[in-house]
């Protein structure tokens, strides 16, 4: 991580391309830009999609995944490292085996398993390895709701259930973990109508940052803008708390100037387009 006052903090984001513009690669670069961190990549897979779901998915091989990795860190070199879509245990493995090679330890986990029309975006067999080689890496791993009960094999009914998954996926290795509840019924402890509550753990004790709820369906690349402005943060010189407190800024800001370029579900504006046109 940066000292805090260098002059460029650099984010490694690694995950899928979106076609329609609102998550994966497309959406970690507009969030790194936007707040000021120099954003390069890796692509793990090409999709097919727009605002009504995903398509098709094409995957880039591993090795090839590995490659870039390296292109990036043999002559730029980073100060976070964020992963978004891995979508295979090839690639799962390639990514683990990098970060350990390069000894990268701040890393931003977003374990993407599901897309909003249910297309799985993670194989069954990769999960493990995620669990097994990639969180043991993490200084921050960040799932949803939906993606904290598949990791930890429980529901997730209340704020008591959340921490102990947070427990839970601690124990398989991460140095910290944030449930997010955005995903959570209404009718949770930790969302109503008006805040939502994301709960994070480094495991010893419990942080609860509130943010505002906006009701809107304009929500795609939610988790990974959310991934990536804490991994700029933390590029910058921030201290978790506060890099999580200042990203759950950006995103509510995001959200609240949502836009929707197509039919389906709209997506975050990052830069405040919006507001131009």
């Amino acid at each position: 991580m940066n000292k805090r006052g260098s002059s460029l903090s650099k984010v490694l984001a690694i995950a899928g391309s979106d076609t329609s513009g609102g998550a994966g690669i497309q959406a970690d670069i507009k969030t790194i830009t936007a707040l000021g961190g120099y954003a390069t990549t890796v692509i793990t897979a090409l999709t097919a999609q727009n605002t009504l779901g995903v398509q098709s998915i094409f995957e880039i091989p591993a090795s090839f995944v590995g490659k870039q990795i390296d292109a990036v860190m043999t002559d730029i070199g980073t100060d976070a490292v964020k992963t978004g879509m891995l979508l295979s245990k090839d690639i799962v493995e390639t990514v683990s085996l990098k970060i350990k090679a390069y000894k990268i330890k701040c890393v931003v986990v977003d374990p993407v398993i599901m897309s909003k029309n249910k297309k799985r975006l993670l194989s069954g067999d990769a999960i493990k390895v995620l669990t097994s080689k990639l969180f043991p890496l993490s200084f921050l791993v960040t799932p949803n709701i939906p993606e904290a009960e598949y990791i930890a094999g429980i529901k997730i009914k209340n704020q008591s259930d959340a921490e102990k998954a947070a427990k839970i996926i601690h124990q398989l290795g991460p140095l910290n973990v944030l449930i997010k509840g955005g995903h959570a019924e209404k009718a949770v402890d930790i969302k109503n109508k008006d805040t939502v509550i994301d709960i994070l753990y480094d495991g010893k004790s419990f942080e609860y940052i509130k943010g505002a709820y906006i009701e809107t369906k304009n929500t795609h690349g939610t988790g990974c803008t959310y991934a990536s402005a804490i991994a700029t943060y933390l590029a910058k010189g921030e201290k978790l708390k506060e890099a999580v407190i200042q990203a759950k800024g950006f995103v509510t800001m995001s959200i609240k100037k949502s836009i929707n370029p197509g039919k389906g579900y709209g997506t975050l504006d990052q830069f405040g387009i919006a507001q131009f046109t």
